[in-house]
């Protein structure tokens, strides 16, 4: 349990970094304006296809944040840290995206999923299921 519990943690984390890559991402291209519109989601608004996606992309996320924790911790300067960074952010936009989700849709059940802790057992179960 402890597991899961920090697998979703480590992915709640990352939900800011991804975040910040989507807000960079509607700053190029003002069209794409969908964030407001997830915000205040309820857990009803998310079906279980939707949330077994963001469980295995929340996993796939703490392990890309587990290799640049590490990574982050040794370097030298700012530039590296800012460098380091911008890569993981990159990776986990991407595993988001592969997993067939976008990122406006993964930031806002995350972001449910800390209101909700109906919603974050619904969410470990799936993950739970996987192990």
């Amino acid at each position: 349990m402890q597991r899961i519990t920090a697998l979703v943690s480590a992915a709640m984390l990352t939900t800011g970094m991804v975040a910040a890559q989507a807000a960079m991402a509607q700053q190029e291209d003002p069209a794409a304006s969908g964030t407001t519109q997830t915000q205040g989601a309820s857990s009803q608004d998310f079906s279980d296809e939707q949330l077994q996606q963001f469980a295995d992309a929340s996993e796939e996320i703490a392990q890309v944040s587990q290799k640049y924790t590490k990574q982050l911790q040794n370097a030298d300067d700012e530039a590296k840290q800012k460098e380091l960074r911008e890569k993981a952010n990159e990776e986990m936009v991407s595993v988001v995206e592969d997993s067939g989700m976008s990122v406006e849709e993964f930031n806002s059940i995350g972001q449910a999923i800390q209101q909700d802790p109906e919603l974050m057992k619904r969410v470990q179960g799936m993950v739970q299921g996987q192990q």
